[in-house]
């Protein structure tokens, strides 16, 4: 009975799985980090960026005019293909700077999107981009070296300040791609921001999506809106009014100048692990499609 259960289900394109339900404590990360391609889908973001999938996501090629695919053992160069075309159009103008022949492209999302199996809690519908600090001067890495080769550190003194590795370049990029209308924000440490601030001389209207957060010293990370008609795509609030270098200003002052600590700090909860349930419906029919 089992056997010719499991025939007919597999006959109409189903598994066992899908049709009695996943085990309820199985971490969603293990179902989408084992697919190795996108589903055969219409390009679709569900849910937000800390939890949802990818239908019908597209692959990043490892190599292009402006660009190279970094830590390709992971497989993690894939997207919403608005996400493909961004990468392209920020790379050409990146290989425009002196110095600079593109970009090294780090995480976006896996083939289905989802919850990774290590590192990042969002990245998980496509829309997240890390890019590599590291001025791309040559576009031949082979796979090993891909693997091997690290990016560089822009940050002094735990982040409060920017090192000499930063260039106005690397300005020039961040500008670029925070005047893009695709561009919902951009994460990079706290001295980073506070030395744009310091040093844009034109509009600064821009700035409002540069955001200081914890690390992103070694890449910057781009998130891009959900696309226009996205249906079930969870947009983050929009960043506070402003150009926010005042709050940035008040991240490096506590860099520098911790205040004291809390004697009785609240006890900090586990991070339970997301299941398929915690994720949007359609992504079960993600993980099922061809």
């Amino acid at each position: 009975m089992v056997r010719n259960l499991k025939t007919y289900l597999i006959a109409i394109g189903l598994t066992l799985a899908s049709a009695v339900g996943v085990a309820a404590d199985v971490p969603a990360k293990q179902l989408f980090g084992k697919h190795r391609e996108g589903s055969e889908q219409k390009p679709k973001p569900f849910g937000s960026y800390a939890k949802g999938c990818l239908a019908g996501g597209v692959q990043l090629p490892e190599t292009g005019p402006t660009w190279q695919a970094m830590r390709l053992s992971r497989n993690r160069n894939w997207g919403y293909p608005e996400t493909v075309d961004f990468i392209q159009d920020l790379s050409s103008f990146a290989a425009k700077q002196k110095g600079w022949k593109g970009l090294y492209i780090g995480d976006m999302s896996q083939p289905r999107g989802g919850p990774m199996l290590s590192g990042h809690r969002s990245h998980q519908i496509g829309l997240d981009i890390d890019i590599w600090m590291r001025r791309a001067d040559n576009l031949n890495l082979n796979r090993r070296l891909r693997e091997e080769i690290s990016s560089v550190s822009m940050r002094r003194q735990r982040g409060a300040f920017t090192n000499s590795e930063w260039t106005g370049q690397h300005h020039a990029i961040l500008r670029r791609a925070a005047k893009d209308k695709r561009v919902a924000r951009i994460f990079v440490f706290p001295g980073a921001k506070v030395q744009m601030c310091k040093d844009e001389k034109g509009s600064r209207k821009w700035l409002r999506k540069i955001r200081p957060w914890w690390g992103h010293h070694y890449h910057f990370h781009v998130r891009l809106n959900c696309p226009k008609g996205a249906r079930g795509c969870v947009d983050q609030a929009p960043p506070p009014p402003g150009d926010g270098c005042a709050d940035a200003q008040k991240w490096v002052d506590d860099i520098l100048n911790p205040p004291p600590p809390n004697p009785n700090p609240p006890k900090a909860k586990p991070r339970r692990e997301l299941t398929l349930a915690d994720l949007p419906s359609q992504c079960r029919r993600v993980l099922n499609a061809p």
